[in-house]
């Protein structure tokens, strides 16, 4: 009479489907025939568990052995055979669910490859990213060989099959007791080998060409920004996904502007008069022109803001602002007349019993208390 599956696997009537897979596992590792080899015994005890197994993980014989003891599952099992017949396969398919994902899953079937991501660097001016711009770009790819249809064969003759790994793409290798599935070496998984090359790919089945695509730019862009171009990349292997494009955005230096995140700057240069009596100015955006008032007695370094005026962000949020740095110009290719016309200002200027200077002022007014602390 058989033993009960449950106390095969020591387990209670009311163990879960994880804790009969994990009995299972331990007592085949245990005495798996590639452990104990010619050793009857842990053959037995082996097969032993492995209906319990087969017959407590299928729902439907469970219940039936539940109910019906050995008599609701007599005749479904089907074991027996040598060391080598194990029902479901052999070692290896025990641990399959384990093993599966790292070695590549089961013979039977070629593996597919995802294809390769592309990137390509798209240059703008600051104008086109901050605008947005629909853009043709060629790129380089690969696409199948029209000549032999992808196949790598010269027209007219086909790929025949591996003879290493008898089409499947995989081989099986045995490392100890376990029974390791990898990519044919002969093949390189693809189960065929072409034996007449295609002249035109060199039985590769792909010709490298280039294509034209469009490239939606949304406004607002700026440098290390990506476009992701969906299934535009290499071509997949054996039926595997089309990798994707990466459209790498650089933005170009501008002669008048820089950007900061949303924020525009520009350096404005002013004259010596407008600095000192205050006036009107055009300045550049990247919509139009717009009028600067400074006022009297501007210093270099101030900052006017110009709300607004700035980059809508890509991913959403205000318009930023053009922020403008005036600087004054000293006077240059002075003439004897403007040198004595200057001469006289600065006269005018020391004696006239006011403060015309309140940088310079406080300057002077921190270097004299300085050298006071210093004893100098």
């Amino acid at each position: 009479m058989p033993r009960d599956y449950y106390e095969v696997l020591g387990l209670s009537r009311n163990a879960s489907e994880q804790d009969i897979k994990k009995a299972f596992r331990r007592l085949a590792m245990k005495y798996h025939p590639d452990r104990n080899p010619d050793d009857a015994e842990a053959l037995a005890k082996f097969k032993e568990a492995k209906e319990a197994h087969d017959v407590l993980t299928d729902p439907r014989k469970r219940s039936a052995y539940d109910q019906f003891g050995h008599a609701g599952v007599s005749g479904q099992s089907g074991f027996g055979g040598g060391p080598g017949d194990f029902g479901a396969g052999g070692f290896s398919d025990i641990f399959g669910d384990v093993f599966g994902d790292i070695f590549g899953g089961r013979a039977g079937g070629r593996r597919t490859h995802r294809g390769t991501d592309l990137r390509y660097e798209l240059s703008l001016t600051l104008e086109e990213a901050v605008a947005g711009k629909d853009v043709s770009i060629k790129i380089p790819t690969t696409v199948e060989c029209h000549h032999c249809g992808g196949t790598g064969a010269k027209p007219g003759t086909k790929p025949k099959e591996c003879s290493t790994c008898h089409g499947h793409g995989q081989v099986r290798m045995q490392q100890g007791f376990f029974s390791i599935q990898q990519t044919c070496p002969a093949c390189r998984g693809s189960g065929t080998v072409v034996e007449d090359p295609c002249r035109h790919c060199r039985g590769n089945g792909r010709l490298r060409e280039e294509k034209t695509l469009s490239v939606k730019v949304p406004p607002g862009v700026d440098t290390g920004d990506r476009i992701r171009l969906a299934g535009e990349g290499e071509p997949g292997e054996h039926g595997g996904p089309p990798g994707d494009l990466y459209v790498q955005v650089v933005v170009q230096d501008h002669p008048i502007f820089t950007r900061e995140e949303s924020h525009l700057f520009c350096e404005v240069p002013i004259s010596f008069a407008t600095a000192a009596l205050g006036g009107e100015l055009e300045v550049p955006t990247l919509t139009g022109k717009v009028m600067l008032k400074v006022p009297p007695g501007t210093q270099t370094g101030k900052m006017f803001r110009m709300r607004g005026k700035g980059v809508k962000p890509v991913r959403g949020g205000p318009v930023g602002d053009l922020i403008c740095r005036v600087a004054v110009e000293t006077p240059v290719n002075l003439t004897e007349r403007q040198k004595d016309l200057l001469r006289e200002l600065e006269e005018s200027l020391s004696s006239g019993g006011k403060h015309h200077s309140p940088h310079s002022t406080s300057w002077l007014d921190g270097v004299r208390h300085f050298f006071e602390k210093m004893g100098l």
